[in-house]
């Protein structure tokens, strides 16, 4: 299953590197064309969406807050956690005590500190910032409000891409879960099919979740319509394929299966989803997935395009994406609004951040 899925990740660097059009280094001027840069706030802004937060958004969240309940929504960071294409976390103690052999003062102090050598951004429970996602243009590389990579990045950090920019300001919102699995009356949501080599899916597929699926789910769950400020999440019960809390119960040779499983694709929200959750002015969309979005095993989802969402939202739009949540206890106790907090950690020029965001009701 590892090998299969490592092979289609070949092929989809090779395609992605030719384009779809199977020409050697074809571009895509549609973020010149239609003029994606500057956004809304302006030529030099370098956060995004999170600008829309005001006060009032902040306060009226604040009342979501009943029964004094907090769910922690990251997930453990860990060696042999599930880690998309070949990325991987190492967390090593340099020494026991790593102080040294001495111990320090009259009551003789020792301490531990550890080395952890990662993707860090983009492992475990991840935060997509404005350096992750781009498109290839005959200008180059173009990335969130017309920041051309070339120009702005180097190996130590992507300059003004970075992902402090975003964690300046930080996210306190309405959170927004859309129960998907109970929408669909199942456990966990499939894997969307493979598509036709050529033109559109042939019928609805149940792994991904279209701009009318997610109206359904809202008027369903009886809250308020999606709005300006929001951070919506989608829960499809395929994170549960890397359970939660059972991870370290499972044997190497289990805990190698379900990383072939959680890898292979992944149920999600469809472009149109996308496109209709941009139309409502959210600032954040996340999911128990490592995508958020859905991904079939040869990387199309509800278009030919890998990864449509991440171009329409994070190169787009600057409406940025939080990964690979734990959404189990939210689910449990039947809670569609919360309080929600989080920001990424400012780390200066880094595509994206770890965390454990928090959902207060």
């Amino acid at each position: 299953m590892l090998k299969t899925n490592y092979a289609s990740l070949a092929v989809l660097a090779l395609t992605l590197s030719m384009g779809l059009s199977g020409s050697a280094w074809a571009v895509n001027d549609e973020p010149l064309t239609e003029k994606w840069a500057p956004t809304e706030w302006g030529k030099d802004d370098l956060a995004g969406s999170v600008n829309r937060t005001t006060s009032a958004m902040v306060l009226k969240a604040i009342k979501l807050v009943k029964l004094g309940k907090v769910a922690t929504l990251g997930k453990v960071y860990q060696s042999d956690m599930p880690m998309f294409g070949v990325r991987s976390f190492k967390l090593t103690i340099p020494g026991l005590p790593s102080s040294g052999p001495v111990p320090y003062g009259p009551r003789e102090l020792v301490g531990n500190d550890e080395v952890v050598t990662t993707e860090i951004g983009q492992v475990g429970t991840q935060f997509d910032g404005p350096g992750h996602i781009g498109v290839r243009t005959s200008k180059g590389d173009f990335f969130y409000n017309g920041k051309i990579l070339a120009k702005v990045a180097g190996p130590y950090g992507v300059g003004p891409l970075g992902v402090e920019h975003v964690a300046q300001k930080g996210f306190v919102c309405r959170g927004v879960l859309l129960n998907a699995a109970a929408y669909r009356g199942m456990e966990q949501l499939p894997i969307p099919a493979v598509m036709p080599k050529k033109g559109p899916r042939i019928k609805a597929d149940p792994g991904i979740i279209t701009d009318e699926d997610v109206k359904a789910m809202v008027k369903r769950q009886g809250i308020a319509p999606i709005g300006e400020g929001d951070c919506v999440f989608l829960y499809t019960g395929h994170g549960n394929i890397w359970h939660p809390s059972k991870w370290d119960t499972f044997d190497a040779a289990e805990k190698k299966k379900r990383v072939a499983a959680f890898n292979m694709g992944e149920p999600g929200f469809g472009t149109t989803a996308c496109k209709y959750l941009a139309s409502r002015k959210i600032i954040l969309w996340g999911g128990d997935t490592w995508g958020t979005e859905a991904v079939a095993p040869t990387f199309a989802g509800e278009t030919h395009q890998p990864f449509e969402c991440h171009i329409e939202m994070l190169t787009k739009r600057g409406i940025w994406n939080l990964e690979n949540l734990d959404l189990s206890q939210l689910v449990a106790d039947n809670v569609s609004e919360f309080l929600f907090a989080w920001s990424p950690l400012k780390i200066k020029g880094a595509t994206g951040s770890p965390g454990n965001p928090i959902a207060m009701y």
